[in-house]
């Protein structure tokens, strides 16, 4: 099958850890790469971030990255994108419209995504598969004021969810969420994002560490990721270390070391910073626990990672850590944004060595039995086809 998937600001080339590039661009990367391996023909269209970016670039066999001439060819923050999708959809369509390869399904990724998707192909018939890996009301109800999303966003999502073919739900909560939305439940489908399985394993090398138990955090700098929660937790945790990879803001570091000061806990807190993804998993094989505490999650890989290393994760109970962290079996949920059960929770488990092996144990099998890449790429290419599949008639007709 040909497949366009269309990332408008999450390339699948880019390193994560910058300002836009995080858990998108890893899972656009993934399910490429995994749908090539079942023998799909898979091109990722993204926006032209830099005057030097070539039209298109091999990632892999089976996958091309096409860079789209929309906007400015220089990198603008995500919520700046809005105004040039309307060229990148075109673009599009003139493009299927005379190129020989053309797409028997397009998939989205993310809402702004999804508007360029169907301005290109509703002309042509292809069918559209949307995932939108956040939304912007939920964004909206944790953020309030501090949500710089365009206005329209929520309009745009609500729209966007009642014209696509389908629409890819990564969690149980967010299709509760798109169900409150509008999205039709028959259209909906739930599959899950997937992790490496080749890269993140509980054998290899290890991260320097001292003697100390470990905590490792690992993500974006960003408030809502709940890091000043967790090293207010530190003051519960006595003589444990916590190590948080991630960046690259300055401001938010600062912040966050001044917190570590005011809790009496800086001698125990380290700031990694931005760390390779070829380096995280001997990161995760340092730690004892794994800490994954945002205030909301849409659907969150470091847990996944984590697990995929055989490590338990205590995570807050929101978004997709609900689905992947199991309560007493992987792993502990907590409450979001409250330092004390989480303090107290890492320091019962730290306690517990008997608990750890059994949580890691079962992590492992988790993740390897339901979250590979392959797995999640063969759920989606169903999608794909009961969406052709639905088509047919409508075109023919």
């Amino acid at each position: 099958m040909r497949i366009a998937m269309i990332s408008e600001h999450a390339s699948p080339l880019a390193a994560p850890g910058g300002e836009d590039a995080g858990g998108q661009n890893t899972h656009v990367a993934g399910l490429a790469a995994a749908l090539a391996g079942l023998g799909h023909d898979v091109r990722v269209y993204t926006r032209r971030d830099g005057a030097g970016r070539p039209r298109m670039v091999a990632m892999r066999d089976g996958v091309q990255v096409v860079h789209v001439p929309a906007g400015p060819a220089e990198a603008l923050p995500k919520d700046a994108l809005l105004p040039y999708m309307g060229d990148f959809g075109r673009w599009l369509g003139a493009q299927w419209d005379a190129d020989p390869w053309v797409p028997e399904v397009v998939h989205a990724h993310f809402w702004m995504s999804g508007l360029a998707a169907l301005t290109a192909a509703g002309p042509l018939g292809i069918p559209v598969v949307q995932t939108f890996h956040a939304l912007g009301a939920v964004k909206r109800r944790h953020q309030g004021a501090a949500d710089t999303s365009p206005p329209p966003r929520i309009g745009f999502e609500r729209r966007i969810g009642r014209l696509a073919d389908r629409v890819i739900a990564q969690c149980r909560d967010e299709a509760r969420e798109l169900v409150r939305l509008g999205v039709p439940r028959a259209r909906l489908a739930l599959v899950p994002s997937g992790v490496d399985l080749d890269a993140f394993t509980p054998g290899g090398p290890v991260a320097p560490r001292t003697s100390r138990p470990r905590i490792l955090s690992v993500g974006r700098l960003v408030e809502r990721k709940g890091f000043a929660d967790l090293i207010r937790a530190m003051s519960f945790v006595p003589d444990a270390e916590c190590v948080i990879a991630g960046g690259p803001d300055p401001a938010e570091t600062d912040r966050l070391r001044r917190a570590a000061v005011e809790c009496r806990v800086a001698d125990r807190v380290r700031f990694a910073g931005p760390v390779p993804t070829a380096d995280m998993p001997a990161w995760y094989r340092s730690a004892d626990v794994v800490a994954a505490v945002p205030w909301y999650e849409p659907f969150g890989l470091t847990p996944l990672e984590a697990m995929a290393c055989g490590r338990p994760v205590v995570a807050t109970a929101v978004g997709g850590l609900l689905d992947t962290v199991v309560d007493g079996v992987t792993g502990d949920l907590v409450p979001p944004r409250d330092p004390r059960a989480l303090g107290q929770t890492l320091r019962r488990l730290l306690d517990d060595a008997m608990r750890r092996y059994a949580y890691a144990s079962a992590a492992l099998d988790r993740a390897q039995q339901r979250y590979s890449w392959p797995r999640c790429a063969e759920q989606l290419a169903s999608v794909y086809a009961a969406a052709l599949g639905a088509r047919v008639p409508a075109v023919a007709g």
